[in-house]
Parts: C-alpha cells; structure tokens; sequence
C-alpha cells in the first residue's frame, strides 16, 4: 500500500482499491476493466479463473458450453490489451461428470475454442501437481477405488503471435518473450558429477539425438525445467493466512500457490535492470490477473520488481488481498479495535 500511483495505475480511468510501489489492484469486472486497458500494454496475463465444477447444478444441465461461452467473453477483452510479444497463461482445473467416473473435456474444448475460434497460439502446455491435494474425487477414488487422485492441474500458455526471428537474427527477440535460462532448476546430484568428471558416452542416440564430446559436461548454471510443477497450495503459515486468521478476514477460497505465476513471471518477462527494456508499454514488464483473488500474482510480481494490475469483482476478497503488501502492524490499526501492543509491529 502506497500514498502516491505507480505509473502503472494510470493505465486505467478507474480509481484503484488500493496501490503499491509498483502496482495496483482494482474492484470491478474484467471484462469492463480490460476495456480501459490502451491496447498492446500487458506484456503477461496470469490467472486461475473461478471454476466450481464440483457443484455443476449450479452451471445447469450444459454447464460446459455455459462456462465456454462465459470464459471466452473475457479471453477477446484479453488479446488487444496484450503486447505481440505477451503470454496469456490460464491455470484452470479438471472435473469429473456429476454422478459418474468420467471426465469432463470442458478445459480441452476451451484450448480448442481459443486457438481455433479466438486467434490465440498455443506456445505450450504446462501442469501443475499438488503433491499435498487431498484424494479425489472421493466418491471414485477412496470409496469405490476405481480412479486414481486427481492432483494434477492444466495449465494452458497462450500467446498472442508465435514467430522465432531469432532463429536468423541473433539480435531479434522471440515472439513471445520466453527465456528459460532465467528459471533453471538446480542439477542433480549425477549431473553435477557428470560436469565434474566428463565422462559419459557421446554420439548418436536412438532417439536421433546426437550428443557431443562436450555436451552434457558443460556446466550451463542449472538444468532446463520440465513442463511440470510441483508444489502445494496450502500456505498455512503465510503472513496472508496468519493475517486473516487473527482479524477473521474472508480468505479466498482457491489459492494457488506462489510457485506457479513466480516460475511464469520470470520464465516470460525479463529481469531487472531494464535499462535495454524497449519493448514494453512502460519502462518494465507489466502483468496482470484478471481474476485477482487473494492477488498472489501482484505480490509476486511486486517482489520481481515488475509492475502488475489486478482485477477483482468481490470487494471481501480485494480488501483481503490487501494485507500481502501491509505490515503486521499496519493490519493491526486497520483491524483491530484494541489497537494494542503496536509497538510489536512496526511498520
């Protein structure tokens, strides 16, 4: 929370909920805060859209085509406010038929409609696996045990172009902007070995890869990421959970965890310093949530020194999600009548 606009926050006509230093969260429907949005200006979009398929009578009997429909509407508001070079990442859930151990393809159709229909490019699909998620659905898996747990997520990275000139000009940059180098993971104990001591067998493999002298000794500072990640959600011992714990502040239900929108911040925006940062609308990487939540994805872009906007159409959860980038302190004089041992919590 901050008393002067960052200059992100001047994107938009609409008056923020609230700021920080380098952002700024807003109460509204996306649909019409996407509108204000100057178009081109979003260099990432990444969101979890709300999707309660557990409870599908609440969607009617064509809940699928019904959800299609109802997402598209904001995906077309998404596509002009994205940079050519933007992703927009979509971390969005499974669910099995109402009554029956069978899956729903909704989440496919959806990728198909985008790319299809809305003039997205699929750049990749990810995964997300909650190691933690409790077994489910219960009902196919621990009462009758004929499926197993449902714990991995789909995770659909879309861009607005695709193209490589890099590929002929060293100095072009890729459409989108991705650069895994700057989310490699650490090496494992053998190829760290490896590295060490340069022996391995080089040549050709069946798989038509051609593995040279040098190849697998060189040490590149980490290995290259899978398109799976694994982390939990359950964040119990967060400042956000603590925070809406003690002053009894409605939490956000579906959080996900910091993992995902950090691996996607950094893998597709650059890292500071952006001194040769000229492709963007300001003078650093914007992103956006389009379906905030507890806003997760601001206060991670925040402590990458990105900008990032949020939209939020439930004012409990906007004014929850508030506490991220507040002191313990600064929460206590907002929420506790008391107003007792401050000076236990500095700002």
């Amino acid at each position: 929370m901050t008393d002067s606009k960052p200059a992100v926050a001047n994107l938009l006509d609409s008056s923020p909920a609230y700021t920080s230093s380098n952002g700024a969260a807003y109460l509204g429907d996306s649909r019409d805060l996407l509108e204000e949005l100057p178009p081109n200006a979003i260099d990432l979009v990444v969101t979890s859209p709300p999707f309660d398929l557990a409870h599908q009578k609440e969607y009617g009997s064509d809940w699928e085509s019904d959800y299609l429909e109802w997402f598209t509407e904001f995906a077309d508001k998404v596509r002009p406010a994205l940079a050519p070079h933007g992703s927009f990442v979509i971390e969005i859930g499974g669910a099995f038929h109402k009554g029956a151990p069978a899956r729903s393809t909704y989440q496919f159709e959806l990728l198909s409609k985008l790319v299809n229909e809305h003039e997205f490019e699929l750049a990749q699909d990810l995964y997300w696996h909650n190691p933690a998620k409790l077994p489910s659905p219960a009902e196919w898996v621990t009462r009758r045990r004929i499926r197993t747990s449902d714990a991995i997520t789909h995770i659909w990275w879309l861009a607005k172009e695709i193209n490589d000139e890099s590929a002929k000009d060293p100095n072009a940059h890729p459409t989108p902007e991705a650069d895994n180098r700057r989310v490699l993971t650490e090496y494992s104990d053998s190829q760290k070995d490896l590295i060490r001591t340069g022996e391995y067998n080089a040549g050709k493999r069946p798989s038509g890869h051609n593995i040279s002298e040098s190849g697998f000794a060189t040490d590149n500072e980490g290995a290259i990421p899978d398109n799976l990640i694994s982390a939990t959600n359950t964040g119990s011992r967060g400042h956000y959970h603590k925070m809406c714990n003690e002053y009894e502040l409605k939490k956000h239900p579906a959080r996900f965890p910091k993992e995902i929108p950090e691996f996607f911040i950094k893998f597709l925006t650059p890292d500071p310093p952006y001194d040769s940062w000229d492709r963007g609308y300001l003078d650093r990487p914007i992103v956006l949530d389009i379906f905030g939540g507890s806003n997760i994805t601001g206060k991670i872009a925040e402590e990458n020194d990105r900008y990032w906007l949020t939209f939020e159409k439930d004012e409990q959860y906007i004014d929850t999600s508030e506490v991220r980038f507040m002191s313990e302190g600064q929460v206590m004089r907002r929420y506790d009548d008391d107003q007792t041992g401050l000076e236990d919590f500095p700002d």
